[in-house]
């Protein structure tokens, strides 16, 4: 927790529901122990999606498909989500979930390792949600960046750990070194990074929100 649970407890009593099937997902996934996206990045993400009008989103990290129906939820009729699992379990369980909610159509499930099915995409998206293993964030970038159109939003969720990023490596548990590393350094490369503008925010496990520079910008401020 990196903001005050009392604080937290109040913002989610503000909340609405999200509909039948979400609400039946949510507990689901609270008893199978499925990580999804917080209340917080939920409301987040609503707003961002009514404000920009993406009509193409891609997702790293679908899980049972709870996040890209509630993107759905919030696009266009013909605006389009492609999402990208590779634990082969939650597989058939996000398929069907895509079929409960009516969104076959409008959601396609691509199955296997992110690193590499992000090589095969060329369709530029109008943003991206990284909510896929943390480690591989940094990992991800590079196809991410080529990906995303100039003006694009990249929402990468799950960056402060529980506030264990400030720590010192030394402080971390050693399995987690690793992945604490990794983040750092690409929470360094999105607030560095010559394209990208950045904020990072405290809120749910941390998010950060990025826009892709246009080129006459780049040019100007060179």
């Amino acid at each position: 927790m990196i903001v005050n649970e009392r604080i937290v407890s109040y913002i989610h009593s503000l909340e609405k529901s999200n509909g039948p099937l979400l609400d039946e997902m949510e507990a689901y996934a609270k008893e199978n122990r499925v990580p999804i996206i917080r209340k917080e990045v939920e409301s987040f993400l609503r707003v961002l999606l009514e404000m920009q009008h993406p009509t193409h989103i891609l997702e790293l990290g679908t899980a049972i498909g709870y996040s890209a129906i509630l993107m759905g939820g919030c696009i266009d009729e013909n605006s389009r989500i492609t999402t990208i699992e590779n634990y082969e379990k939650r597989i058939p369980v996000a398929r069907k979930n895509f079929e409960r909610a009516g969104r076959m159509q409008q959601i396609t499930l691509l199955e296997g390792d992110a690193a590499v099915r992000l090589k095969e995409l060329t369709e530029p998206c109008d943003l991206i949600f990284m909510d896929a293993a943390k480690g591989q964030y940094i990992h991800f970038m590079d196809d991410v960046l080529r990906l995303l159109k100039p003006g694009g939003i990249l929402v990468s969720d799950n960056v402060l750990q529980d506030g264990d990023i400030i720590e010192s490596r030394f402080a971390v548990t050693r399995r987690n070194r690793t992945i604490h590393k990794r983040m750092r350094d690409y929470l360094y490369q999105l607030t560095h990074h010559e394209e990208l503008r950045t904020s990072v925010l405290p809120f749910g496990d941390g998010v950060t929100v990025s826009v892709k520079l246009g080129k006459e910008f780049l040019k100007q401020n060179r």
